[in-house]
């Protein structure tokens, strides 16, 4: 009885009700559909979730680490189109192979992010602002190579395509395999690493952060560079989704990956979130587009029209759980929870202690 109650009392804590909200809203959406139409409560419409949206999980990842940290990043779904144009010319003007175009185009997004962290944080440039000119930049970039869509017939990206892995009575793509273990790498990293603890630090209070002497420069340029990486990892595999590079795609992904993210249970002030939410998250939007699909009646602008009403209900939802948490003396924007053994104090030790808190630390972790 006792563990049921403490699992209750994790469940609704601050720090996990949001993902929890999210895995319940899945589990009911999906469970919708099962009653509702025939066909879709299978092992491969589950696979098809992923395998539609492998791109999107992916740069989803990167937006995770950066609403984590405080910033927003608009540029994501303006590197994606670079990205596939990139490769496109690449692939087919210069002929070069796939394993050396790859790294190319990671390197690139890598770069794009590091330089927007560099503006933001050197300069005090609202990342709103910087991003917004990167989305810019990017798009009209892809303009200026070309304003063509161009084919991809390269064998090599054409069976990338094709390769299929079967898992049960179902099926997935490499894009799947590529996305799952990005996820399983940023878990690491956002859980495990020195990094990660001080991305959720300086989410949580970046003033405290560098009180503390945690690398607030480097941490934040990192978590730009990270969302740069994903953004031109997501546009290669989107590259193997739909083999051609076209400055117009991507349109709009920037969105979608803030969308998902939040319903994943990420707070927009920072501080609070898991990565693995933003699987649920893509896998709710997934599920809504499914669920309009096998309806076959309903126009496809839905799907935007439910999105932006689940965006506002989780956004009311962290609001509601921010004020919740003051009111119980727990600073629900940080994540830090106050326990009754735990004393507020001035120390740079205590200030440690409450940091790693937040992140589901032991205090000496927290360095």
């Amino acid at each position: 009885m006792r563990r049921f109650l403490d699992a209750c009392a994790y469940i609704v804590d601050p720090r996990t009700l949001p993902i929890a909200v999210t895995i319940l809203l899945f589990c009911a959406l999906f469970g919708f559909g099962s009653v509702m139409y025939t066909g879709f409560f299978s092992w491969q419409v589950l696979l098809d979730l992923l395998v539609d949206n492998a791109f999107l999980l992916i740069v989803a990842i990167g937006m995770t680490f950066v609403i984590v940290s405080g910033g927003i990043d608009l540029s994501v779904g303006s590197v994606v189109a670079l990205t596939t144009i990139v490769e496109a010319v690449l692939a087919e003007r210069v002929h070069l192979p796939v394993w050396l175009i790859v790294p190319i185009v990671l390197l690139m997004g890598t770069m794009f992010g590091a330089i927007q962290g560099v503006l933001i944080h050197f300069f005090r440039l609202q990342a709103f602002i910087v991003t917004l000119a990167g989305m810019f930049f990017a798009r009209g970039l892809c303009f200026l190579i070309t304003t063509q869509s161009i084919t991809i017939t390269d064998p090599a990206f054409q069976k990338i395509s094709a390769f299929r892995l079967d898992i049960g009575i179902g099926s997935v793509t490499a894009n799947v395999l590529i996305a799952f273990a990005t996820l399983i790498a940023a878990i690491y990293v956002a859980h495990f690493t020195r990094f990660g603890r001080n991305v959720y630090a300086i989410g949580g209070n970046a003033g405290s952060a560098l009180l503390m002497g945690l690398p607030v420069a480097r941490t934040r340029i990192g978590v730009y560079a990270l969302s740069g990486f994903c953004s031109a990892l997501g546009g290669a595999v989107f590259t193997f989704y739909v083999l051609s590079g076209y400055g117009l795609q991507g349109q709009g992904m920037e969105l979608d990956a803030i969308a998902a993210t939040v319903i994943g249970g990420t707070l927009l002030t920072g501080g609070v979130g898991y990565v693995v939410g933003s699987l649920f998250g893509v896998g709710i939007l997934g599920t809504i587009q499914a669920l309009i699909t096998f309806d076959g009646t309903l126009s496809s602008w839905w799907t935007r029209i439910v999105i932006g009403a689940l965006l506002c209900a989780f956004c009311l939802l962290q609001r509601l759980i921010e004020r919740h948490a003051k009111s119980v003396r727990r600073p629900g924007g940080t994540g830090a929870v106050v326990t009754p053994g735990r004393e507020s104090g001035r120390s740079r030790g205590d200030m440690a202690a409450s940091d790693s808190h937040a992140i589901g630390r032991a205090p000496e972790q927290a360095l």
